[in-house]
């Protein structure tokens, strides 16, 4: 895995995904090209999980996932309101998200949730499937915080 920054990643992605999306659209329609990009990215996310559970120290956890959580965040790709951080739960609020504004500077605003947002949980199912994420709102989709709670299942 490489040391680049998460959101200069997901920069070099969007840029290649442009205008294989755009073309997509034009042939498949708005809604058959969010669902095969939005198949794709989960994909990608599950074998990104694998891969970095892999090269985990230790093995894949949520005290290890954490310390991952600093590769998102580098550069100040985002700001976090940590609300609770213990081995079987980590709650979080994100109060400014770069990848967002990164997106809609590229007017892929629209899709801004299928590159990035929808990796989140995919993520887990890759690294390690017993952390299981849930979260009601993203400041992608308009709100005014991401609301991120990862947990372990027993």
């Amino acid at each position: 895995m490489t040391d680049l920054p998460i959101l200069e990643l997901r920069r070099i992605e969007a840029n290649i995904v442009k205008p294989i999306y755009d073309e997509m659209v034009e042939r498949l329609g708005r809604e058959q090209a969010q669902s095969i990009l939005g198949a794709a990215i989960e994909k990608a996310a599950i074998e990104q999980g694998a891969s970095m559970a892999a090269e985990s120290p230790g093995g894949p956890s949520l005290r290890a996932f954490i310390d991952l959580f600093e590769r998102w965040k580098a550069g100040g790709a985002l700001e976090v309101e940590v609300k609770h951080e213990a081995n079987d739960r980590f709650d979080f609020n994100i109060t400014r998200c770069r990848y967002s504004e990164m997106y809609k500077e590229m007017e892929m605003g629209d899709i801004g949730h299928l590159l990035s947002c929808g990796r989140d949980g995919s993520f887990c199912t890759g690294y390690d499937p017993s952390i299981k994420l849930e979260r009601t709102q993203t400041i992608m989709s308009g709100a005014s915080h991401c609301d991120f709670r990862y947990t372990v299942e027993k």
